[in-house]
C-alpha cells in the first residue's frame, strides 16, 4: 500500500537525483526513488537494493506512490506560474533569491538542508521592478537599433536603385542610337546596291546585244554600236557606311560617368543624425534638415536633446573648411559650429564660453551673432545663402553671404578640440513643420591630365 504523504520540506524530493520526483516509487523498505532513477542505479549496481539503505526489495514491481506524485506534479505546475509569491514548502513570501538554482526561495527554504550552502541575496520587489525597467530599456534600444539598421537599409537600396535606373536608362538610349545609325546605313546600303544591281543588268543586257550584232554585217553592227553607246560610272565608294564604333565604345565609362555627375553631387558635410534631435527630420544623403513630428530613437549620449539642432557628421581639427547653407526663406535658424564637448542633454546658452560660434534669425527679421550678450547684425537684406568659413589654425570663424561676398561676421578664439558643423532649422509659426536648411553641393570639375 502506498505510503501517506506528509507535506514538509524534502518530502518532494528524490534522494537519488536531489530534484523534484518524477515517477516516483515506493520500495518494501519504505524509501520513495524516481523510476529512472532507481531503474539507472539497480543497472549499475546489478542488483535490487535501495539506493538510501541498502536493503534488497523483492523481485515484483515496485508500486508508483501516486499521492506523491500528484503533491510533485502540483508543486512543478506551481513553479512554472508566473504569478508564484509563496514558498509552496513554508507558504512564506519569496524574499530570496538562490543564485545556485536561480530561482527565488523563502527563508525557510535558506535554512533548510536544500539551500543552506548555496549563495542567497535579498531581493525586494521593488529591486525586480527596477532590474525589469532596465531590461525593458535594453531591449527598446537593441530593438530601435536594429529598425535604424532596418532603414539605412532601405535608403541604400533606394540610392543604389536611383543609380541602377540611370545606368538602364543610358545603356537603351546608347543601344537606340546604335540601332538608329545601323537602320539609316543599312537603308543606304541598300539603296546603292539596287542601283548597281539594275546597272548590272543594263550592262549585261547591252552585252548580249553586242554580241548578237558582231556576228551581222558590219554596217549593222555599226548601227548598233551608235544606238547601245553609253556611260557606265564606276560603283560610288562610299565614306562613314560602316558603323561608328569609336563614337559607341570610345570612352564609354568616361562619357556615362561625366553623364552621372548630372545627378551625382557632393556636399563638403554631411549630417549625423545620431546627434540629432527628436524631432528633425533628413533628406537627400543626409544633407538637408527640418523640424518635423517627434520619432521614436534611442537617447544615446551623442544626441542633443537640450537644442533642437545637428552636428556635422566630421569634426575638424587644423586648416581651413568651409560650407554653405541655403536657409532661403526660413524664419527661424541658427548655423555655425560647435566644440565636440558641448552640453548635449542640459540647455545651455549659444555663445563661445558654451562651445558655440553660430548666428541666427528671429522672427524673420532680427539676426543676431550669439556672443554674450548677443550682438544685432544689420544688413540691407536677410541672405538666403550663407558660407561658414572655418579656419582651426587661426581661430576664425567667418560667416559671408554666398550671393555677394560680403562678411556677415566674425568670431575669433582659440579652438583646443575638434570642432563640429552645427545647423538648428528652428520651429516654424505652426509648430508642425519648417523650411528646409540644406547643405549646398559644390561645383565639381574634371582634370583631365
Amino acid at each position: 500500500m502506498a505510503a501517506t504523504f506528509v507535506h514538509r520540506e524534502g518530502d518532494l524530493l528524490c534522494p537519488q537525483c536531489s530534484g523534484i520526483y518524477c515517477l516516483p516509487v515506493l520500495l518494501k523498505c519504505g524509501h520513495n526513488i524516481c523510476k529512472i532513477c532507481l531503474q539507472k542505479f539497480w543497472k549499475w549496481k546489478g542488483s535490487r537494493e535501495c539506493p538510501v539503505c541498502r536493503t534488497v526489495s523483492v523481485p515484483e514491481r515496485p508500486p508508483i506512490n501516486l499521492p506523491l506524485k500528484i503533491a510533485a506534479e502540483e508543486y512543478q505546475l506551481q513553479q512554472s506560474s508566473k504569478d508564484q509569491e509563496v514558498c509552496f514548502f513554508h507558504k512564506e513570501q519569496l524574499t530570496l533569491f538562490c543564485l545556485n538554482d536561480d530561482k527565488p526561495i523563502c527563508s525557510g527554504c535558506q535554512m533548510s538542508t536544500q539551500h543552506k550552502v548555496h549563495e542567497c541575496c535579498t531581493l525586494e520587489k521593488t529591486e525586480f521592478s527596477t532590474m525589469l525597467e532596465s531590461f525593458r530599456k535594453k531591449l527598446k534600444m537593441l530593438e530601435k537599433t536594429e529598425t535604424q539598421a532596418d532603414q539605412n537599409e532601405k535608403m541604400i537600396k533606394e540610392e543604389f536603385q536611383t543609380l541602377h535606373e540611370f545606368l538602364q536608362n543610358e545603356e537603351m538610349t546608347r543601344l537606340q542610337t546604335l540601332r538608329q545609325e545601323e537602320k539609316v546605313k543599312t537603308q543606304v546600303m541598300c539603296e546603292k546596291l539596287e542601283l548597281i544591281t539594275n546597272q548590272i543588268k543594263c550592262l549585261a543586257s547591252t552585252i548580249s546585244e553586242v554580241e548578237t550584232a558582231l556576228k551581222a554585217k558590219d554596217l549593222s553592227f555599226l548601227q548598233v554600236h551608235d544606238e547601245k553607246k553609253c556611260d557606265f560610272q564606276e560603283p560610288e565608294c562610299i565614306r562613314d557606311i560602316l558603323i561608328n564604333s569609336s563614337k559607341h565604345l570610345g570612352l564609354l565609362k568616361f562619357g556615362v560617368w561625366k553623364k552621372m555627375s548630372q545627378i551625382v553631387y557632393f556636399v563638403p558635410i554631411t549630417l549625423d543624425p545620431n546627434t540629432a534631435h527628436f524631432n528633425l527630420e533628413f533628406s537627400q544623403e543626409l544633407s538637408c534638415v527640418k523640424y518635423s513630428r517627434k520619432q521614436l530613437l534611442p537617447n544615446n549620449i551623442e544626441r542633443c536633446t537640450s537644442r533642437l539642432c545637428v552636428l556635422g557628421s566630421s569634426g575638424f581639427t587644423s586648416g581651413k573648411n568651409s560650407w554653405t547653407v541655403e536657409v532661403g526663406q526660413s524664419r527661424d535658424w541658427y548655423i555655425g559650429v560647435a566644440r565636440e564637448s558641448i552640453k548635449r542633454k542640459k540647455t545651455v546658452f549659444l555663445n563661445p564660453s558654451e562651445g558655440f560660434w553660430v548666428i541666427g534669425l528671429t522672427n524673420g527679421d532680427t539676426m543676431w551673432a550669439q556672443t554674450s550678450p548677443p550682438t544685432k547684425l544689420c544688413l540691407k537684406l536677410m541672405p538666403e545663402k550663407i558660407t561658414v568659413e572655418l579656419d582651426c589654425d587661426k581661430g576664425k570663424v567667418v560667416f559671408v553671404n554666398a550671393a555677394d561676398r560680403t562678411t556677415i561676421y566674425t568670431f575669433k578664439d582659440k579652438f583646443t578640440e575638434r570642432i563640429f558643423p552645427y545647423i538648428s532649422p528652428g520651429i516654424s509659426q505652426e509648430g508642425t513643420i519648417s523650411n528646409t536648411l540644406t547643405i549646398q553641393p559644390m561645383n565639381m570639375t574634371m582634370n583631365l591630365v
